[in-house]
C-alpha cells in the first residue's frame, strides 16, 4: 500500500511512522522536518493547492491524517486557522479519496461532547462542543461522513508523549521550575498515549485493509487508554513516575483546585471519558493503563536525555 501522514512530526505522527512502515510504503509531510527522517516533506497543509499536488504526486491507497491544530486555549483568537486545518483539510483529504478510491483515517477528540454526561460517552452520543477547538474537529469528522470516501474516525483523548507539547511534558518542566502547582480536579477524561493509539491504528488499519471483514469495519470509533482521572490525579501519577525513573529530583507541593478557580479562554467539559466497547469488541484491543504507559514513557525519555 502507498500511505501517506499528515502531522509526520507531531507527536502521533512521530509514533505512527514506523507502525505505518509495516503495511506498506509511507510518505510522511508536515510543516516541519523531523532530525534524522529525510523521508519526510515539508509543507504547509493550510494550502489546498499544495496538498492537491502532493495527493496527485504520491497517490496514496491510505490517507492517515494526524495533522491538527490542538492548541485549544489560541484556537479562541484563531478560529479561521483552527478550521483550516481541522476541517478544510480533512474534507480536502476526503474528497481526493472518494474520487480516487482510497481509506482515510482521521483523529478526533473528546473534546466533540459537552461533559455533562454521568457515564462514558459512545460513538451514539450526540455531539456539542463548548469551544472551538472542538467545534473545528466536530466539523472535519462531518466533512468526511459528508465526502462519501472509505473511511475511519477514530476520537481518542488526553495524547502525551514523550515529545511535542502536551500535559505531560509541561508538568515535568513546571515542576523542575517551580515549587508548588495548582492543577484542576474537577475535569475528568482518559491520558492516552501516543505510542499506544499508534499501535491500535495500525492494528485496525491492517484489519479493514487485509482482514475479511473490510469495509463492513469502516466508520466512527472511540479509543483511549484505560483509567479514568483528572487532571491533578494525571498530574500526581506523572509526578510518582518522574521520581521513580530519576526525571524529578524532588516533587512539587500540589494543589487541587476547581476549574472556575483556574480561568481560561476556552471552557472544557467537565467528563469527556470515552466508551471504547465498541471498538473492543470490533477489533479485539487491549487497552493499557495510565501507569504501566507512563512508566515506559518516561523510562524512554530519561534514557534519552542521560
Amino acid at each position: 500500500m502507498r500511505i501517506l501522514l499528515t502531522g509526520a512530526s507531531g507527536q502521533l505522527g512521530q509514533e505512527l511512522l514506523p507502525q505505518l512502515e509495516s503495511l506498506g510504503a509511507v510518505t510522511g509531510v508536515d510543516r516541519e522536518a523531523l532530525a534524522g527522517r529525510k523521508d519526510i516533506l515539508q509543507l504547509d497543509l493550510g494550502h489546498p493547492a499544495g496538498v492537491e499536488t502532493l495527493l496527485e504526486r504520491i497517490r496514496p491507497d491510505v490517507i492517515v491524517n494526524a495533522a491538527a491544530y490542538t492548541a485549544v486555549d489560541p484556537a479562541e483568537d484563531n478560529r479561521d486557522t483552527a478550521f483550516r486545518l481541522n476541517q478544510a483539510l480533512p474534507e480536502q483529504l476526503a474528497r481526493w479519496a472518494k474520487a480516487n478510491g482510497s481509506l482515510v483515517l482521521h483523529y478526533s477528540t473528546d473534546y466533540v461532547f459537552p461533559g455533562t454526561s454521568n457515564r462514558p460517552y459512545t460513538e451514539e452520543d450526540s455531539p456539542a462542543p463548548l469551544n472551538v477547538y472542538g467545534a473545528s474537529k466536530l466539523a472535519g469528522e462531518v466533512a468526511i461522513r459528508a465526502s462519501g470516501c472509505r473511511h475511519l474516525l477514530i476520537r481518542t483523548s488526553w495524547v502525551y508523549s514523550g515529545h511535542g507539547n502536551n500535559f505531560v511534558l509541561t508538568m515535568l518542566r513546571l515542576a523542575a521550575e517551580r515549587p508548588s502547582l495548582g492543577i484542576v480536579s474537577d475535569q475528568l477524561g482518559c491520558p492516552t498515549w501516543a505510542r499506544n493509539l499508534a499501535g491500535v491504528s495500525r492494528n485496525i488499519l491492517q484489519q479493514v485493509t487485509l482482514g475479511p471483514d473490510g469495509d463492513r469495519q469502516l466508520g466512527l470509533y472511540h479509543y483511549c487508554d484505560g483509567g479514568e482521572v483528572s487532571w491533578f490525579d494525571f498530574a500526581q501519577s506523572v509526578f510518582a513516575v518522574a521520581m521513580e525513573t530519576g526525571l524529578l529530583r524532588k516533587l512539587p507541593e500540589v494543589t487541587a483546585v476547581a476549574s472556575a478557580d483556574f480561568p481560561q479562554k476556552a471552557e472544557r467539559p467537565k467528563y469527556s471519558v470515552l466508551d471504547v466497547s465498541h471498538t473492543q469488541r470490533t477489533f479485539g484491543l487491549e487497552r493499557p493503563g495510565l501507569d504501566e504507559s507512563l512508566r515506559q514513557c518516561l523510562g524512554e525519555l530519561m534514557n534519552a536525555n542521560s
